[in-house]
């Protein structure tokens, strides 16, 4: 059974920093691009960022230079390290993995950027 549970959301003044991460079970982690997802209220979920088992990441203009991904291979987690947020931040975080065709999602944490 696939699972992705994220955690490391909050509440964060604008300028401050939050670190989230997404621990995985059920697949064989290392091999697979790993992505976070960003949903403001009302509107779709978007991505953030990812990161290939190589270690190849790709990021929103909107958050290059501010957010990082990364990946620790032996503890089958995700993180996401988001510095210098802005109110427009504000966003259910979710992470994803896509595996056997199929898409699998976390619960998500929410991060609220405001003063």
């Amino acid at each position: 059974q696939v699972r992705l549970v994220e955690s490391g959301g909050g509440l964060v003044q604008p300028g401050g920093s939050l670190r989230l991460s997404c621990t995985t079970s059920g697949i064989n982690f290392s091999i697979h691009t790993m992505r976070w997802y960003g949903q403001a209220p009302d509107k779709e979920r978007e991505l953030v960022a990812s990161i290939t088992s190589s270690g190849s990441t790709d990021y929103a203009d909107s958050v290059k230079g501010r957010f990082t991904i990364s990946r620790v291979n032996g503890r089958n987690t995700v993180y996401l390290q988001m510095d210098s947020l802005k109110p427009e931040d504000t966003a259910v975080y979710y992470c994803n993995v896509r595996y056997k065709g199929r898409e699998y999602w976390g619960q998500g944490t929410q991060v609220t950027v405001s003063s």
